[in-house]
Formats: structure tokens, C-alpha cells, sequence
């Protein structure tokens, strides 16, 4: 027993020493453990070709003691595999305890390509995708990229693109990258359409959105391309349309989306909820803050007691409370309102509450995406600035004026928490777009006959937010070269700084006998006294000349002893009654001089004078609170203006004008529209006011009637010699209403309205040279004999009046207008034109 048990015991002890190192063995060989490899610098890399061996090291973090452990070699793996760089990664175990690292490199893109694409340019493209030459290719990334362009296209109306992507391989570990594009046909809205609306006709709607209807003219623009973006902005355009105008419970509930494959587009339909329209019933103020009282800011308020609720002008009330509260030393003063609806009455009555906001303040404001405008352009939108209170009204202020400064394609300003809880950032995210403009544009018009303009100009100049604009215009009766030059900010106020230098040549046409050449400059100041009031100050010197056909002035330069015949004064005066004083049956009837025609004295005598400057400070008031200023159809604009010319300079006197309109929507979308406008003209000094200095008034004043054709007008040896030149007055007054309407049988994107207007109005008191001593026309007298040669004119206050029809067209060649207008009432001597036609465009 004791001889087996100690030959077990050896059995025992023989195969526990052989075990223990085979055991190590087989463990050593399955499992890299972290003591296998004893630092980072005891991994062996393979495979690399571009990457250097210490930069794949560098992922591998050791632990305490300098070791890799098991945790640390996996998060080395999946770093090195996030990378990117590689297509493949691998770790092998290796003889004497060490971990080698097996890597497969991606290759580099030789270069990226663009096959297929005609609508969308290679720069374009190229702008929007990850990939790039010289850089790794990543197959996650080139996936990305195709949609990325896929979806570019989209917005641009082809829904059925088709982009694949094409890996070429080249030698030394390199690929070209090809994205072979299949654009596919432009995708367009072939109807939208409205339900629900009931107050509002869907023809009114569709001027609100910016999405339009394909047609035969949808190559010029590229609004009715389908875009999913703009139809989300429209819905909110019509929301805000309806509050604008007392629709205080209004939803826009869906806008639904349909591909027609027969139509081959997409039919959109917005479902809308009107409401009831809703009138003010009253305005409160209350205030929390005691030493606030809510009442004092009432004079901020855009609403009113009776007017239509309008979201819009509650919004613009809450903003100027809120900033005049600021200004009083209330930083964090709140302005909410609150409307309480009275359903059975249909009004709503105002609250304008003002409490005491959190004390948050700026800490930072970051400005990203701006890659051309400048840093300080887009940052002097801001009435705050890091360290100020935050306001809200004030942020939404300057996210409105980067949107008007038209530079970005996107605009928008949000927050996030900053290093402690009182303390905010704004993030202003921006996307540039193209600001310069080259133009060539063309028009004709009854008045000014052919004209071609060529322009270049640039919104943000040097990305300085400048505006500068270069033109040349040359036309049948019209040419000109002008400069103009603006700075918004001068000297960092929120002042408009501009510059214009000019050259204009206006010829003599069938409406006038003389041409004129001025030349000059013009600097001015300009100043937002509100959103809907501005006010400019401005300087002009400029120098006037006229330019006159020799035979229309040669009896100036008749020598009275040369052969060439001169009436005598008896001889005119026998002319003027209808005989024939040579007695030959008209021959010689006018002869000399006065055969070919002869200008107006006052026309005569500016040629005479030469060129004459004028030197003169005036300044314009403008309110504006048009719905559009492009095709408005509700809102008030007026102009007020005076010049005060005699600072320095040849001539003085004081012109005064207004011009007011009035839109408003009537029914069934007919638009009302009453125009007045008025001027006067005073004489300052001792200076005679010359004829260039009166108003000239035609179609501008009363429709029917030639340029020029109204007003005061030379008589002078008329009907037989002159050509009757329309003297101006210096008072003028006019009044105008007109209906404008759609076509409602043609699509809406035709642009094409009917107008129905009539007109009245005035031009009257000549005031100006009526004598000429150089050729002795003086006092009815001719070289001191009596003589009807001298100047007579008509100067009859006479009400003109016509009534007449137009046709507007917004159409892809620039603003057209056809008018027909009949004369009702006029002057003797008016000169009528009852057709007139105008407009032109860019291209």
C-alpha cells in the first residue's frame, strides 16, 4: 500500500512538471495578453505605405506603468479603423511577446470628375462634395457625396437624377473618383392649388407665395421648379398674409405634395382654415416693474383701436416697447401681448404686458459661414454687443437686417447656454451668395424712343458691404455715363453715405426743339428715421447747356446789312394777319430767316448764355408701408421733396413737390389705386428763373397727352414758323384713380393686369424771360418798332382731364405698360398723344 501510493505520487508530480510549461505555451499562443506586449514602442507595424509607423503607434494609449492591457489594444483598433485612412486593420500576435499591426492603406483620390451633368457646373459640384484630389478615399464617404449631389439637383427641380459613383484604379495605390450623373428632366409644378379660402380668391393667394405654376415663359425663372423647402416657406407666407389682415385664428393646415406621371409634375394643395376676421376692440398696458409705467410707452404701440388686428404691426409694437424700455434703463424689461378674444363680436382686445425678464447677458457672439463679408459688416447689424443685456427684440431686429442686406442666401440666429447660467451666445450661421451684377438692358417708350443700358454693379463691394455701380446708357434721344457710389455706415453710424457723378445728353426729339447736356455730382446723405420713414439730405452741382439746330436760331446771326433778306416789322406783322406782302401768291411768303423756323426766345436766350451751374441742397421724405414695392397692392407712399438751388451758381430758387399713393384691395382682386401729386416753384432773389428750371408736364401728370404737351406754350409766329416749345409753369397739381385687374381666364403667371384709369390735373404760371435785348425782342417791340413778332405765350389755367385703359405686363422682358388715354378737357394749344408705351429689361 505504501509502495502504491508513493508510485501515484511521482505519476503526480511528473505530469504537473510536464503540464506547466506546455500550458504557458498554448496560452502565449491564443491569447496576446496586455503583458505580452510591453509598451507602445514594442508594436510592429506592416502594410504602411504613406502613414508613418509612429502616427499608427500613436493610437495605442498606454496605462499605468507605460502597458498596454487588452482595453487599450481594442480602442487602438477602433480609433485606427475611424481614421479612415485604412481599408482594413488587423492584429496578429508575433513571436518574443509582441503585437504586430497589419494595415491595408486606402488610396489617395488622383483626382474627382463629373460626367453627364449640363444644368449643374463642375465647380458647383465640386464646392458641395467631401471628397477631394490629393485625399483619402472613403467609400462611406463617396456614398454620402452622391447623395449630396442627388439631392442638389432636387432643388433644382430633377427629381429622377440617378448619380453613380465610379472607382478607377491607378498605379501606386491611387483611384480616380467619377460621379457619372444622370440629370434626368426638370420636374416642374403644374398646379396649386387652394382650399378652404373663402375671403381671399386663389388668384389673390398665389401673388403671396413664391412658388409658381410651370408655363410656356418657366425657362426665364425658376420659381416653379418643385422645391419642398420653398413650399414649407410658402405656408408660412400665407399664414402670416391672413394675421396680417385680422385673421387672428387662421391655420394653414397642410400643404400636400403629389407626383402626376401623366402631367409629369407635382400638384400642391394648401389646406387652409380661415377663421374669423377680427377688429381691436381695446389696448392696455400693464406694467410689473414699479418705476415703469406701462401707459408711457402707448406712443410705440402700430395698433389701434378699430383697425384690423394685424400680427405684423403687433409684432413691430412689441419690438419698439421692448427697445424703448431698454433705452431707459430697463435692459431686461419683457414686453409680452396678450389678445382676448371676443367671439360673437369678432374682436380682440390687446394687452401689452411688461415684466422683468431674466438678467441673461451676452457672452459671446459667433459669426460662421461668412466666407467674404467681413466680420465687422455683418456684426454692425447689432444694437448689442458682447457684454449687453440680452433682448430679444433686438436680436430679431438684426437677424431681419442681414436678411434686407440681400448678401446671404440663409440667415439664422440661434442660442446656446454659456460658461454659467446667466450667460448666453448667439450663433449667427450664414451662406453667401453672389452680390455683383453685369446687365444689359433694353427698352422703348413712346417718350424716349429706343434705349440700351449696359450696368455692372456690386452689393457688398471688397466684402465691405459697399455699393458701387457703373452704367452706360445710349439711346435714340438719350445718352449717358453715370457713377454711384454708397456706404451705409458712415463713419460706424447708421447713416448712408452715397456719391453720383453723371453725364446726360437729351436730344431733340418730335416733343422738343433743343437738346440739353448736363453734367455733374451729387453726394447725400440718408437716414432711417423708422422702418416705414427715411429722410435724405443731398447736394447737387451740375452744369446745364442746350444744344439747338442752326436754322432754329439763324436770325441771330443774320447781319441786317448783308444780302440775305431780314423782315422788317411790317413785313412780320403783315405775315402774322394773313397777307401775303410780296404779292406773288406765297412765294417768299416767310422768307430769310424765319423760312426754316425759329426756337422760343427763352430757348434762344439759354443758348446764348452758355452752359450755366447750378448748385443746389434739397432733402426727401419718404413713408412707405407698401405691401410691395414691386407690384403693391395695399399701403401708402409718399414723397415729399424740396431744393433750394442759389448756393453758389447761376441760378436760385426754391421747388417744392409731393407725391402721395394710395393702394388698396378692393373686390374679387381688383386693386384701387388714387395718386395725387402737386409742385410749386418760387423765385428766389433777384434772379429770373430761366424756362430749364419750370416744371414740364405730359403723360407724367395727365395720361393722353405728350411729353411736354401740357402747360404754357410759345406762340410766337405760330402756326408758321416755331414749333410751339412748351415753356413749363411753375405750379402744377394732379389727381388720378385707377382700378387695376387681373385676367382671371389667363394663368396667374402670365404677369398680365388691366388698368381703367381717369386723370386730372394742371401745369400753369410761366415764369421766365419774355423779352431779349440782344435781338431786340423787347416789350412787344422789334428794334423799337410795335411788332407781334415779339413773345406771346398761352399760360391758361385749364383743368386737363382724360379717362383712358392700360395694360400691365410683369413679364420675363422687365415691366411693360401699354396706355390709351382720351383726352376729356385741355388747353388750346395742349399737344394730345393718346397712346403711350414703355418698359424694358435685363439680360
Amino acid at each position: 500500500m505504501n509502495v502504491g501510493m508513493r508510485v501515484r505520487g511521482g505519476l503526480f508530480a511528473a505530469l504537473v512538471l510536464f503540464a506547466t510549461p506546455v500550458a504557458a505555451s498554448l496560452a502565449a499562443m491564443l491569447v496576446p495578453t496586455a503583458a505580452a506586449a510591453q509598451t507602445v514602442d514594442s508594436i510592429e507595424v506592416q502594410g504602411n505605405r504613406r502613414v508613418e509607423i509612429e502616427t499608427i503607434r500613436s493610437y495605442f494609449k498606454a496605462g499605468p506603468g507605460g502597458r498596454l492591457d487588452q482595453a487599450a489594444i481594442d480602442d487602438g483598433l477602433k480609433a485606427l479603423i475611424e481614421t479612415g485612412l485604412f481599408q482594413d486593420v488587423k492584429i496578429n500576435p508575433a513571436a518574443g511577446g509582441h503585437l504586430v499591426v497589419v494595415v491595408v492603406e486606402n488610396p489617395v483620390i488622383n483626382r474627382v470628375a463629373f460626367e453627364g451633368n449640363k444644368k449643374i457646373k463642375d465647380e458647383q459640384l465640386s464646392g458641395e462634395v467631401q471628397s477631394k484630389p490629393r485625399g483619402t478615399l472613403s467609400r462611406p464617404m463617396v456614398q454620402s457625396d452622391a447623395q449630396r449631389i442627388a439631392e442638389i439637383y432636387r432643388h433644382a427641380g430633377r427629381y429622377d437624377v440617378r448619380v453613380d459613383p465610379q472607382i478607377i484604379e491607378q498605379p501606386n495605390n491611387r483611384v480616380d473618383l467619377v460621379f457619372e450623373i444622370t440629370e434626368g428632366v426638370k420636374t416642374g409644378v403644374r398646379s396649386i392649388e387652394f382650399v378652404g379660402n373663402k375671403v381671399y380668391s386663389s388668384y389673390r393667394l398665389k401673388d403671396i407665395i413664391k412658388t409658381r405654376e410651370s408655363n410656356w415663359l418657366s425657362f426665364l425663372g425658376s420659381n416653379d421648379v418643385y422645391d419642398p423647402d420653398r413650399i414649407e416657406a410658402d405656408r408660412d407666407l400665407i399664414r402670416r398674409y391672413y394675421l396680417k389682415h385680422g385673421f387672428a385664428d387662421v391655420q394653414v393646415v397642410a400643404a400636400l405634395t403629389e407626383y402626376d406621371p401623366d402631367k409629369k409634375g407635382f400638384l400642391v394643395t394648401f389646406k387652409i382654415e380661415e377663421g374669423q376676421q377680427y377688429r381691436v376692440a381695446s389696448i392696455n398696458y400693464q406694467s410689473s416693474i414699479p418705476t415703469l409705467d406701462g401707459n408711457t410707452l402707448s406712443n410705440f404701440s402700430r395698433v389701434y383701436v378699430g383697425s384690423l388686428y394685424d400680427a405684423e404691426a403687433l409684432e413691430k409694437s412689441v419690438e419698439e416697447m421692448q427697445i424703448e424700455a431698454s433705452r431707459r434703463g430697463y435692459a431686461f424689461a419683457v414686453v409680452r401681448p396678450r389678445g382676448d378674444r371676443n367671439f360673437d363680436a369678432h374682436t380682440v382686445s390687446i394687452t401689452f404686458a411688461i415684466d422683468e425678464g431674466p438678467r441673461v447677458y451676452i457672452e459671446r457672439i459667433n459669426v460662421r459661414g461668412n466666407t467674404r463679408t467681413r466680420d465687422y459688416v455683418i456684426r454692425r447689424e447689432f444694437d448689442i454687443a458682447e457684454g449687453d443685456a440680452y433682448n430679444r427684440a433686438l436680436v430679431d431686429r438684426a437677424e431681419r437686417r442681414l436678411k434686407n442686406l440681400d448678401f446671404f442666401k440663409t440667415v439664422k440666429i440661434t442660442t446656446e447656454p454659456g460658461s454659467s447660467s446667466d450667460r448666453i451666445v448667439l450663433d449667427v450661421d450664414l451662406e453667401e451668395k453672389s452680390t455683383g451684377d453685369f446687365s444689359v438692358s433694353g427698352g422703348y417708350s413712346t417718350t424716349d424712343g429706343a434705349l440700351a443700358e449696359v450696368s455692372i454693379s456690386e452689393r457688398n463691394f471688397l466684402g465691405r458691404g459697399l455699393y458701387a455701380k457703373a452704367s452706360v446708357t445710349y439711346g435714340e434721344y438719350a445718352r449717358g455715363v453715370s457713377l454711384s457710389f454708397v456706404e451705409p455706415y458712415l463713419l460706424d453710424y447708421r447713416v448712408a453715405a452715397g456719391l453720383d457723378v453723371y453725364y446726360r445728353e437729351q436730344l431733340a426729339n418730335d416733343y422738343i426743339s433743343y437738346g440739353t447736356k448736363t453734367i455733374g455730382f451729387s453726394p447725400r446723405l440718408g437716414f432711417a428715421l423708422r422702418e416705414d420713414l427715411s429722410l435724405q439730405l443731398r447736394y447737387s452741382l451740375y452744369q446745364q447747356q442746350i444744344t439747338l439746330p442752326f436754322q432754329l436760331d439763324n436770325c441771330n446771326n443774320l447781319n441786317p446789312s448783308s444780302s440775305t433778306f431780314l423782315p422788317t416789322p411790317a413785313y412780320i406783322s403783315q405775315v402774322l394777319n394773313g397777307v401775303d406782302p410780296t404779292g406773288n401768291s406765297q412765294a417768299g411768303f416767310l422768307p430769310g430767316c424765319l423760312a426754316d423756323g425759329e426756337s422760343s426766345l427763352p430757348v434762344r436766350q439759354e443758348l446764348q448764355n452758355g452752359a450755366e451751374w447750378v448748385s443746389a441742397l434739397g432733402y426727401s421724405l419718404d413713408y412707405n408701408t407698401l405691401d410691395n414695392n414691386k407690384n403693391p397692392t395695399d399701403g401708402l407712399l409718399v414723397d415729399f421733396k424740396q431744393d433750394f438751388a442759389g448756393v453758389g451758381g447761376d441760378v436760385s430758387y426754391l421747388k417744392s413737390m409731393v407725391d402721395a399713393k394710395y393702394y388698396t384691395p378692393l373686390v374679387a382682386d381688383i386693386v384701387g389705386l388714387v395718386h395725387v401729386q402737386s409742385g410749386m416753384l418760387n423765385q428766389v432773389g433777384n434772379n429770373q428763373l430761366r424756362m430749364l428750371d419750370n416744371f414740364q408736364m405730359g403723360p407724367n401728370l395727365v395720361r393722353g397727352f405728350a411729353p411736354n404737351g401740357i402747360g404754357p406754350r410759345d406762340l410766337t409766329f405760330y402756326p408758321y414758323t416755331q414749333t410751339g416749345d412748351a415753356l413749363g409753369g411753375t405750379k402744377y397739381w394732379g389727381a388720378s384713380f385707377e382700378l387695376q385687374m387681373p385676367f382671371w381666364f389667363l394663368p396667374k403667371e402670365v404677369g398680365l393686369k388691366g388698368a381703367v384709369y381717369a386723370d386730372a390735373g394742371s401745369l400753369w404760371d410761366y415764369q421766365g424771360p419774355t423779352s431779349w435785348a440782344a435781338t431786340g425782342e423787347v416789350n412787344g417791340l422789334v428794334n423799337g418798332n410795335p411788332c407781334k413778332c415779339a413773345m406771346s405765350f398761352d399760360d391758361g389755367n385749364v383743368i386737363r382731364s382724360s379717362v383712358g385703359v392700360g395694360l400691365i405686363w410683369a413679364s420675363p422682358f422687365g415691366p411693360l405698360r401699354f396706355d390709351y388715354a382720351v383726352p376729356i378737357t385741355k388747353g388750346k394749344y395742349d399737344v394730345v398723344q393718346e397712346f403711350k408705351f414703355g418698359g424694358g429689361t435685363s439680360f
